[in-house]
């Protein structure tokens, strides 16, 4: 199968809707959701809140520009920093942000069931979860940075995007929360 731009624009709209979905109905079932911000304290979240809006942010800053702003050769040349383009750019931004929408989807689920159950198995669960995301977010500044490196327009841009994800999925989730979670 043949990847396309329309293919991972389909596959956003898809998911996209479907992470906040899955977060409206794990908040709604939990019997406690304060239990899911786990050992951050309260003077945390106060500071941690904000940054999922610019998180969000971000993250609509980058999907704008690569889907609506990007001609077809720009797109389709995003490529890693030390490689060069081949015109599989669709590619590596599906498996970007598969990285990051699909766990992102099965995160709440999988920490209320850790809450619930408490198998010894589940931290790692969470966790890996957790760190596929992050992995998706480096992946989506690194095909920013490839594209900076070569002077698309836009590129500049695209780097504040995934940064501005990263602050919340790398730092906070992955690395703040994992760390202050009770496990």
């Amino acid at each position: 199968m043949k990847i396309t731009r329309q293919t991972v624009l389909i596959f956003t709209f898809l998911f996209g809707p479907l992470i906040l979905l899955s977060y409206i109905y794990g908040v709604s079932h939990a019997e406690r959701p304060q239990d899911l911000w786990g050992g951050i304290p309260l003077s945390w979240q106060t500071y941690i809140i904000p940054f999922m809006f610019i998180a969000a942010a971000g993250f609509l800053m980058y999907w704008w520009i690569v889907f609506f702003y990007f001609d077809h050769i720009a797109f389709s040349s995003l490529h890693w920093p030390w490689d060069s383009p081949d015109g599989n750019g669709a590619n590596r931004l599906l498996i970007a942000y598969c990285l990051i929408m699909i766990p992102s989807a099965l995160w709440l689920e999988s920490t209320l069931f850790h809450i619930s159950n408490n198998y010894s198995w589940t931290p790692v669960l969470v966790i890996g979860i957790l760190m596929l995301v992050a992995v998706g977010n480096i992946m989506i500044g690194l095909l920013a940075y490839g594209a900076y490196q070569d002077g698309v327009k836009g590129a500049r841009l695209m780097i504040m995007g995934s940064v501005m994800l990263g602050i919340q999925c790398i730092l906070n989730d992955f690395i703040l929360w994992s760390i202050k979670f009770p496990w």
